[in-house]
């Protein structure tokens, strides 16, 4: 089991070219909508991340089943992984069904308590109304994407990724602005775009495994009954991944919500530099991913002592990817908000946020990558509660610089400085100190 600085990249580049490709179908959304106009701009970036929040829950689960089947793939346990995956897609598909009638039922009375703006709330309900319905086929394509991430064979998922995109950016065009004879469905047509997408990429994936993989070595498409033994296992780990993942993201709805009491134009401003920090994140996020399945990997082959030589590895190789970026929106930050907006008067108002965010960029790309490896060796409850804690920190800062103090929206993103600085402190104590190496799942 050979985690060179070579095979993490062939490993790796696979997933970045797959986030990049998901960034870019959110980007679309941002782009056509901020020529739709500044409500539903930010209504687009609000009713994303409510979405988030519910999609979390799907992601922290696929992420419990990664780390799962990649412990059996380091200890060649290979026919428990198709099993593993059976049942935890017959979980995801539940969960699916749950999450659009919560979505369906629940959200306007939700999102009606916390939106200010009747325009932004309206816009917002359409946009979540219309993506909830993919939550069927962006559940399943994360359980095939943890299935190859676990054998750490990920090179479907570039292809993946294009294929995506290409079908959001079509799609999008179409029902967003009416052409082809549709018709125009503005903020509406790019939840309903994302959504098809959604069901193109999981056909794509079923077919890719089905017919051009060694599936039955896996021990795929054998469909089961539910089994208690291996669902217990599943969820030891994922439930504790599922609640850190929808904490995490709850808390940034939370920060949105905050910022959307200062106005449509705070919250235009912020969806702005939250663009731009999630395109420069997408390098550390695929480095961390990768970086999870080979340390649950090397705990399945008994090489723990392998782990944190692997991780410095990882944070060297993503902090050299991450820095053109990084040092291009830091010097031409005007030139990077304008891919997202023509509005001379919104990017100048970005700015000062979009700084602030750059300060916070160095401590979260090294810092989520140490915490990402302690959900790989399989601690998932404790990752789960040093981020609960940082988390209620954020929020009482949060509420007190967004409510009672600040006077400018950037003020408010100093949290997200204050969030880097703490995942990097403890993760990296967690790692250095704690009993990790002696975890079984």
């Amino acid at each position: 089991m050979d985690f060179s600085y070579k095979n993490i990249w062939t490993i790796t580049y696979p997933v970045l070219i797959s986030l990049v490709m998901e960034h870019l179908l959110g980007m679309t959304d941002a782009i056509f909508m901020g020529r739709v106009g500044e409500v539903e701009f930010g209504a687009s970036g609000l009713g994303t991340i409510y979405h988030m929040v519910l999609y979390m829950f799907g992601l922290g689960f696929g992420v419990g089943v990664q780390i799962l089947m990649a412990r059996r793939n380091g200890q060649q346990q290979y026919k428990h992984i198709g099993l593993i995956f059976h049942q935890g897609m017959m979980i995801m598909m539940v969960l699916a069904a749950v999450l659009l009638l919560f979505s369906y039922f629940f959200s306007p009375v939700l999102l009606r308590s916390f939106i200010t703006s009747e325009a932004v709330c309206d816009a917002t309900l359409s946009y979540v109304r219309w993506r909830s319905y993919g939550f069927f086929f962006s559940f399943g394509v994360i359980m095939y994407r943890a299935y190859f991430m676990a054998l750490t064979k990920t090179r479907i998922l570039t292809l993946n990724g294009i294929v995506m995109v290409l079908s959001s950016v079509a799609l999008n065009y179409v029902l967003i602005f009416g052409r082809f004879g549709f018709p125009a469905m503005g903020i509406a047509g790019a939840a309903l775009g994302s959504s098809i997408a959604g069901l193109i990429s999981l056909a794509l994936m079923v077919v890719y495994t089905r017919y051009y993989t060694d599936y039955q070595y896996y021990g795929m498409f054998r469909w089961t009954r539910p089994s208690w033994s291996v669902l217990r296992q599943i969820f030891n780990v994922s439930s504790w991944t599922m609640l850190q993942y929808f904490l995490s993201c709850g808390t940034w709805l939370f920060f949105f919500l905050a910022i959307e009491h200062m106005g449509e134009r705070a919250l235009a401003a912020s969806n702005l530099a939250r663009q731009v920090s999630s395109l420069l994140f997408i390098f550390t996020i695929a480095f961390a991913t990768t970086g999870s399945s080979m340390v649950s990997n090397l705990m399945g082959a008994q090489k723990q002592d392998e782990v944190m030589p692997l991780c410095l590895r990882i944070v060297k190789m993503s902090v050299l990817c991450v820095l053109p970026l990084f040092l291009f929106a830091a010097i031409f930050p005007s030139l990077f908000l304008r891919i997202y907006s023509n509005n001379a008067e919104l990017i100048a108002a970005s700015l000062p946020s979009m700084y602030v965010m750059l300060i916070a960029i160095p401590f979260g790309v090294v810092g989520f990558i140490y915490f990402l490896a302690i959900s790989g060796t399989g601690n998932t409850r404790d990752a789960m509660w040093i981020e609960t804690g940082i988390l209620i920190v954020y929020i009482i800062m949060t509420y007190y610089l967004a409510f009672r103090i600040a006077t400018d929206v950037a003020h408010v993103w100093l949290v997200e400085v204050l969030y880097g600085v703490s995942m990097l402190a403890v993760s990296l104590l967690y790692m250095k100190k704690a009993r990790w190496h002696e975890k079984q799942i």
